[in-house]
């Protein structure tokens, strides 16, 4: 049988377009992208998913093909439009699936809307540590309003060719992440589309690496099902982060992808397909309340 058909669709809220694909039934998985990318970053193992799941994967505003207002792009924000796109497509509780900045959101997300979160599924995450690549830490320098329409100009990008030439002049060999971040920086064709990037990227990064960190919160996460997947190879964001979240969260999962870089859902995407269905079916789904975290919090205090 061929793969289940993955859509393309838009809806509006509070007056922006949100796009967003959509496909298969069963329970919802809601699939939120990192940095500069866009629902297509699941485009390959999203129809894998679909003969399973109900899949949601909007694109972020400021993002794809959604529209870029002026406004909050904090982790909370893109949060709240998240749950709001899965309450428009008639979803009450998912399975909230993150990938680098998106695994950020998925954590605001459960942290905001546990009544809303099944389980958490981690994939190569933001907000788990300091470190993270150049390119994006420089992102975050006052400078970069001027030097990112130069480098998203359709002379400069070429399947990251023009990035990695640009890194090369600078005596940094190009990494096996760098076609990623090529493309998503090819993806800023725009004003509206760059300064989302900027205002999402200085959110969560400062010059000197990530800014927002769930570490000191993770524990929280102990009722929630998680899952951590990461790529042994990933340039972007260590895979330390992950090993960093796994002690973190008692009973999390965590699952190294041998050779694959930051998007190991797309570098072998029948195993993370087959890896999530697993976990969905050997995992309760949590029933959690808006103020569950409460005694936690109660027993925190001196």
């Amino acid at each position: 049988m061929p793969p289940a058909a993955f859509k393309t669709a838009e809806l509006t809220l509070h007056g922006h377009r949100v796009g967003y694909r959509t496909g298969g039934s069963g329970p919802a998985l809601l699939l939120l992208h990192g940095i500069a990318n866009s629902s297509e970053t699941w485009e390959h193992v999203a129809p894998l998913l679909c003969e399973h799941f109900t899949v949601i994967a909007p694109d972020l505003l400021g993002h794809g093909t959604s529209a870029t207002p002026r406004g909050d792009y904090s982790l909370g924000a893109h949060a709240s439009v998240a749950r709001d796109v899965a309450t428009a497509l008639g979803h009450e509780r998912v399975t909230v699936i993150g990938h680098s900045l998106g695994g950020g959101i998925a954590m605001q997300f459960a942290y905001l809307f546990p009544e809303r979160c099944e389980r958490l599924v981690l994939v190569s995450s933001g907000g788990l540590g300091r470190e993270v690549h150049l390119v994006l830490r420089a992102a975050a320098l006052p400078g970069a309003d001027w030097v990112l329409p130069l480098l998203t100009s359709g002379r400069v990008i070429g399947l990251g060719r023009g990035l990695g030439a640009l890194l090369q002049r600078v005596r940094l060999k190009p990494d096996s992440d760098l076609e990623v971040l090529g493309r998503g920086f090819a993806s800023l064709d725009n004003d509206g589309s760059r300064k989302a990037f900027l205002h999402t990227v200085r959110a969560v990064i400062e010059p000197g690496g990530q800014r927002v960190s769930a570490l000191d919160r993770l524990g929280l996460a102990a009722l929630l099902p998680t899952l951590i997947v990461w790529g042994e190879r990933d340039s972007i964001i260590p895979i330390a982060h992950g090993e960093a979240a796994h002690e973190a969260v008692p009973g999390s999962r965590f699952e190294r992808f041998a050779g694959a870089g930051h998007m190991p859902h797309d570098d072998d995407p029948r195993r993370f397909a087959d890896l999530l269905a697993d976990f969905c079916a050997t995992t309760e789904p949590a029933r959690l309340t808006p103020d569950h975290w409460q005694p936690l919090l109660d027993g925190g205090r001196a």
